[in-house]
């Protein structure tokens, strides 16, 4: 029996309670490699892919497509080809889920986000892992949240203590915004940092959080261990001007399903919750104001107001870029025009969410870089 490997319905972020199969992608009787993508699973959140943690060959699906499961439930079941089907059969029948955690223990375990005061700023963050690692801090996009790494964070916290935040006008933190410039949202990174007795960091950056920790890199070198920018922005002009003014403007369904289309390879990975939860975070006061306010200093007419590709280049700390190859918010273009200068991975069949798309693929570039400058 010890050779048998139970594929169990993962958990994706905190809210995460059950997934959909949306199919397999590898038959029964297939051997499969670390890596390799077994299945899609639907969540609330976002459709995604379920990786092969190790080596081996998938006997038995227990879970058809269309089949709705809760964490922790059998999917199918992995063994050599030496194992008999009837041990298949007999741990298929006696595998007994574990219990789901009540609310009382996912309040006792720390496992949910906290109010941090920054220098005044009430932020929102989720403070995941431990260990005496340098910590890895996550810095969202425009119009994202600190949910926009749940499929990353946790990845990271098995080594380290793994932070992201909610920016000013993001998420659960405070709407008002002191500025809204790259300098003003670095110097809030500097004032969370404080609060949360972090010294020194790897800094990892989507999009706008990109500009935001590429400039905090810039200004404190001497604290960033590594920097990873994600379809960062900042590091050339052009940017998908319609895609901003949309999700600024968006406030019926229809309208954010059409915007929201445009940041995946694949739009159907886009999931009706996902589209709520952006109208429903929208609504919030003082939202539309913020919004309105970052798009203009980032983005006024329709172009990126600050190219930072030559500070990038030369920065005093380790930079590499990650790019989705079919990225329709910023070129894949900004990323080719530092081959050569920094460490650069394009990803396929990915847009300008890779470290969504792509989870399993981003998430070793990262522990890689990582671990190579501690």
């Amino acid at each position: 029996m010890s050779e048998i490997i139970a594929i169990t319905m993962p958990k994706w972020g905190l809210t995460m309670t059950e997934g959909k199969v949306l199919g397999w992608l590898k038959a029964e009787g297939e051997s499969y490699r670390a890596g390799d993508e077994l299945l899609e699973i639907e969540t609330t959140k976002i459709t995604n892919v379920f990786e092969a943690g190790e080596p081996g060959t998938l006997r038995r699906i227990v879970a058809a497509a269309g089949t709705i499961l809760p964490i922790g439930a059998l999917l199918a079941v992995a063994a050599p080809e030496s194992v008999p089907d009837a041990e298949i059969a007999a741990f298929v029948a006696g595998f007994v889920a574990p219990e789901a955690a009540s609310e009382e223990t996912a309040e006792d375990n720390t496992l949910l986000p906290r109010e941090i005061d920054a220098g005044g700023k009430q932020l929102r963050v989720l403070d995941l892992g431990g260990g005496d690692a340098t910590p890895v801090v996550l810095v969202h996009g425009f119009g994202a949240d600190l949910n926009s790494w749940m499929f990353t964070q946790p990845a990271l916290a098995e080594s380290r203590r793994a932070v992201a935040l909610d920016l000013p006008g993001h998420g659960g933190s405070t709407k008002m915004l002191d500025g809204a410039g790259e300098s003003s949202f670095a110097a809030v990174i500097d004032r969370a940092l404080g609060a949360l007795g972090i010294e020194r960091c790897h800094l990892v950056g989507h999009s706008m959080g990109g500009g935001i920790a590429l400039n905090f890199a810039a200004w404190q070198p001497e604290r960033v261990a590594s920097l990873t920018l994600i379809a960062s922005a900042q590091l050339g002009p052009e940017i998908n001007a319609a895609f901003l003014d949309g999700f600024v403007k968006a406030q019926r369904r229809r309208e954010a399903q059409e915007v929201l289309a445009l940041l995946v390879h694949d739009p159907a990975m886009v999931s009706r919750a996902m589209v709520e939860d952006v109208l429903r975070y929208k609504r919030l006061d003082g939202v539309a104001a913020a919004l309105e306010t970052i798009a203009a200093e980032w983005f006024p007419g329709g172009i990126q107001r600050v190219d930072n590709a030559v500070v990038a280049a030369n920065l005093a700390v380790p930079v590499q870029l990650i790019w989705g190859r079919d990225d329709r918010i910023i070129p894949l273009a900004h990323a080719e025009a530092l081959q050569g200068k920094l460490s650069v991975h394009i990803i396929e069949d990915a847009g300008h969410l890779p470290h969504m798309e792509k989870s399993g693929e981003v998430n070793r570039l990262i522990n890689g870089f990582i671990e190579d400058h501690p």
